[in-house]
């Protein structure tokens, strides 16, 4: 049962005439390239991974050092009252040293970027760049 009120639509032919008829073409499919598409490129999965480890490493840093301190503050008062200089407690002490290991974490980072996940997403981008050009002259 057709769900046309008037049956099926009737065929291109038919329904222009004065339209010549061409046979259909042949559909030939384009070369490939000679490598795969960049969004199947194994790379991206290195660059990822790469990026992956980067935060981690940055995160456990800055995180791992503040979560040290909130349960010696919680679980260790005795400790972070302890006197390490004349007026300094240790718990002051391990609180102004949060801003240099936040800038360690910082460094950390911009030093993986530079070490392991800039190199990957360079390449990446000469790749996509050639593989743009390529396609431009098709």
């Amino acid at each position: 049962m057709s769900h046309e009120p008037y049956g099926p639509s009737p065929a291109y032919d038919a329904t222009y005439p004065w339209q010549p008829h061409t046979a259909p073409s042949q559909h030939v499919a384009p070369p490939r390239p000679p490598h795969s598409p960049l969004g199947h490129h194994s790379d991206l999965r290195v660059l990822r991974s790469a990026y992956r480890w980067q935060r981690r490493t940055a995160a456990f840093t800055a995180l791992g050092y503040f979560v040290l301190f909130l349960v010696l503050s919680a679980f260790a008062p005795s400790v972070m009252t302890t006197g390490v200089v004349d007026g300094l407690p240790a718990g002051l002490l391990l609180a102004l040293l949060q801003i240099p290991v936040t800038w360690l974490a910082i460094a950390l980072y911009e030093r993986t970027a530079r070490r392991r996940v800039d190199p990957i997403a360079d390449r990446i981008r000469k790749q996509s760049e050639l593989d743009a050009k390529r396609e431009a002259r098709r």
